[in-house]
């Protein structure tokens, strides 16, 4: 399918990088254009596409250089779904697909895929569910996807009845065609990436269209609790099967403090070390993936008593005098900061702000009841400020975070959480949220150290 053709890889990242690479070993003549400038990309990245016969267009994306001579358009997720190249596609008949639809038609027969998407949670149930599988099956079990291995890096690795564990995002399901996972989760959905997604209702059906594309010999495995992903699934193929923390049902769901799979009890709760009843829910979707492939319930224990969650999702810190500290920084937008918030009933000095993206800071008003303080940081600070003098809460003012961890020193008490869940993108300071989260944690070991 891939082989001979004249494909057009807009964006580089590590997508376009890795998609570029696959293609070009495969005989194809590999066009890849990308608007920032050489001297901003990865040196060694752009001299090895250049090595291999990659063409690359840098600095700009010229009005002539899309026709109909191509083959293919693959669009890098980050890329805006209505890019003049992506909408001068539609009118030649070009095929837009992305990095993952192409990879998907390169994988071996009989490999297994599980796809796991949702608005939150997606990355901790990949990894969790990627542990367990690989712990059961050893190096059979593969990680790609959203969580940042793309699938055409792992495609020359993957055997025959290998299985696949992918994190899969909106913006990948934006340009699915024929990717379907084997076993596809959806963890929760809310409304997020909307000035990406243009409206909720798309953003819904990028996000379901993985499972659209199921037979019905597959599997869905829902959470039974959230009505969006009741309505938006109600319509696939595959077989459902559903998780549930608010009633027993027919899947995996609580009993008093337990979590039972059918009548059959897996583990307590108590053994989860990670937070909040928003984790219970993702080792119950994870509990569900690894029932379907008959994993004993000695390495689902395991594994889940195990694992300590993800980087820069209500990560742990430290306990530095009494004081706990968690880096949520991948909080960048509301609902994860309600989800963080959800997850302590002790006082809480919470890091707010970043980006400014017009976030309704009221709808964390249920969820205040435990944050004495707010740390109002970014470029919607002032926001963040007026916000908690509305509510009644003491705030400070400043622009960088590791000024306002300075003060932090000087309020907090044994006993109290420091949270950095900003309910913001992180764009105004940094060049990703990993990079906040880092500095967060760079405090916390200067504390440790002093």
């Amino acid at each position: 399918m891939f082989e001979n053709k004249k494909v057009l890889i807009l964006g580089l990242a590590r997508s376009g990088y890795q998609a570029a690479k696959l293609l070009i070993k495969r005989g194809n003549d590999v066009y890849l254009n990308e608007f920032k400038t050489e001297d901003k990309l990865d040196k060694d990245q752009v001299e090895e596409l250049r090595g291999l016969g990659v063409k690359l267009i840098l600095g700009s994306h010229p009005d002539d250089l899309l026709d109909d001579s191509f083959d293919y358009l693959i669009k890098n997720p980050g890329v805006p779904i209505d890019h003049k190249y992506v909408l001068k596609s539609r009118e030649l008949g070009i095929e837009v697909i992305n990095e993952v639809e192409m990879a998907y038609h390169l994988l071996p027969e009989n490999v297994e895929i599980i796809g796991i998407t949702g608005t939150n949670g997606k990355t901790t149930t990949t990894t969790l569910t990627y542990n367990i599988f690989k712990e059961a099956f050893g190096d059979r079990v593969h990680l790609a996807g959203n969580i940042g291995y793309p699938l055409s890096s792992i495609v020359e690795n993957v055997k025959e009845n290998d299985i696949i564990v992918m994190e899969v995002s909106c913006q990948q399901g934006e340009n699915f065609i024929d990717f379907h996972p084997h076993v596809g989760v959806i963890t929760n959905f809310s409304e997020a990436h909307i000035d990406f997604m243009k409206t909720y209702e798309h953003y819904l059906e990028t996000k379901t269209r993985m499972l659209y594309s199921q037979s019905s010999d597959d599997i869905a495995i829902l959470n039974h609790d959230n009505s969006d992903v009741m309505e938006a699934t109600k319509d696939i193929k595959s077989i459902k099967k559903y998780f549930s923390s608010k009633e027993v049902i027919d899947g995996c769901h609580l009993k008093d403090r337990d979590i039972y799979y059918g009548n059959e009890k897996v583990i307590s709760i108590d053994s989860i070390k990670i937070k909040g009843m928003h984790n219970v829910e993702n080792c119950m979707a994870a509990i569900m993936v690894a029932k379907e492939y008959n994993i004993s319930n000695d390495i689902i224990c395991s594994v889940i008593e195990s694992f300590r969650g993800v980087e820069h999702r209500l990560e742990y810190v430290d306990t530095i005098n009494g004081v706990e500290y968690y880096n949520d920084t991948e909080a960048t937008n509301i609902k994860c900061t309600q989800i963080a918030l959800s997850s302590f009933n002790c006082p809480v000095i919470l890091f707010l702000g970043g980006l400014e993206r017009g976030q309704n800071f009221e709808e964390l008003n249920p969820y205040m009841e435990h944050v004495k303080a707010i740390v109002a940081i970014g470029t919607c600070r002032e926001r963040v400020k007026e916000y908690a003098e509305s509510i009644g809460k003491d705030v400070y003012v400043y622009e960088h975070l590791v000024d306002g961890f300075d003060k932090v020193q000087e309020i907090v008490e044994s006993g109290d959480v420091v949270l950095l869940s900003p309910a913001s993108a992180s764009w105004d300071q940094y060049k990703e949220c990993e990079v906040r989260g880092a500095e967060f944690k760079d405090k916390v070991k200067e504390l440790k150290n002093v």
